[in-house]
């Protein structure tokens, strides 16, 4: 019998037949379920993500909530929060683990991210990773891809951590990521130490580049062809991913921030990741798009062409030296998407607070 005819799913058809890998983009177990039956090697959170887990499952949580606040009756909101992420990462490694054991460690990991306000002071990043790498041996440690962050990266890759770099949309930070990677790798290698256990991952966040690049048209005025800002962020990822195989760097690229089902259709056939949320999985397992490899498609010359005379934004995006690690945090895609993180985080730190505390009795 054939793969075609075995498997169901275009999702399972992607994982199966190309060397294109998948990951569910939420650490929610009814969605991670649904994923790894369907061929996903990986999962992620981040605080909008669990902030989205926790409303959805307060019945089930605010029990295991009241329970962390009893055992440790000193501890703030803030560390209750950061209890309650950290379950949440464990229990969906431990989904993934005989994914990662079958694998030998190359796949099945669960990404848990470092608290997004702490993005310009890169020895408290490390030190947060170092934390979350003992908590399960299957957890990816994200990291921003700030100016902070590139110098994280080295040293917590020098420490024998697997990162995944976050809040990263452009060539120039994932460059920077895997050079950074690289010479975290020269140290612990300089030193006999093991790097046969390290798989570092760097994230393109191909809709929040759209998305930038479609607020920048309508602040500055710009008209051009609509459907030309859906491939922003295809484009940067294709650009990318020659540069990392020609320098040879051990960090895979991965695609992020789903808009259109282009982010995966056109990405099918790379060695590359795909996160992809739940509800994007089963929107594209219900499509009758085709599975067929079209990651050596280039994008359309006139695209490029148009994208690039436009929007000097998608220039510092698109080249390679578009953009220095000291330009990082003031790109603009950069900036809303911390404002959105950090912005979730204080919303879950709100509603860890509601559920620590007793709800009074308002009637007079």
């Amino acid at each position: 019998m054939s793969i075609e005819t075995q498997v169901a799913s275009p999702l399972q058809l992607t994982a199966a037949t190309t060397k294109t890998d998948y990951w569910n983009d939420s650490c929610a177990q009814d969605e991670l379920a649904y994923a790894i039956e369907r061929g996903a090697v990986g999962a992620t959170s981040n605080p909008t993500i669990v902030l989205s887990v926790l409303k959805k499952e307060m019945a089930t949580w605010k029990v295991r909530i009241r329970e962390i606040v009893a055992d440790n009756p000193t501890w703030s909101e803030v560390e209750v929060t950061w209890r309650v992420i950290e379950e949440l990462a464990v229990a969906g490694a431990r989904m993934l683990q005989r994914v990662f054991e079958r694998e030998h460690g190359r796949k099945g990991r669960l990404s848990i991210q470092t608290n997004p306000a702490l993005y310009r002071n890169a020895a408290a990043i490390v030190e947060q990773a170092v934390h979350f790498h003992s908590l399960a041996p299957n957890v990816q440690v994200k990291i921003p891809a700030t100016a902070a962050g590139i110098a994280a990266v080295e040293e917590a890759t020098y420490r024998g951590i697997n990162i995944n770099a976050t809040v990263s949309f452009t060539v120039p930070q994932a460059v920077a990521v895997a050079d950074a990677v690289e010479r975290g790798l020269k140290r612990r290698v300089g030193e006999g130490r093991s790097a046969d256990d390290i798989f570092p991952v760097c994230t393109i966040m191909m809709g929040r580049l759209d998305d930038w690049l479609q607020a920048v048209a309508v602040r500055d005025g710009i008209v051009t062809n609509p459907g030309y800002l859906h491939w922003a962020g295809i484009a940067c990822i294709k650009k990318a991913y020659p540069i990392f195989e020609q320098r040879g760097y051990r960090t895979r690229l991965l695609g992020a921030a789903y808009r259109h089902h282009m982010h995966w259709s056109e990405l099918i056939g790379g060695d590359v990741i795909l996160t992809i949320p739940c509800e994007w999985q089963k929107l594209f397992n219900a499509s009758d798009v085709q599975v067929k490899e079209r990651f050596e498609n280039p994008v359309a010359p006139e695209i490029i062409d148009e994208l690039y005379r436009k929007f000097s934004d998608f220039r510092r995006a698109y080249d390679v030296d578009g953009m220095s690690v000291e330009e990082f945090d003031r790109y603009g895609a950069t900036v809303r998407t911390l404002r959105t993180f950090i912005g979730s985080y204080h919303d879950l730190i709100a509603v860890i607070r509601d559920a620590m505390l007793p709800n009074p009795d308002l009637r007079t």
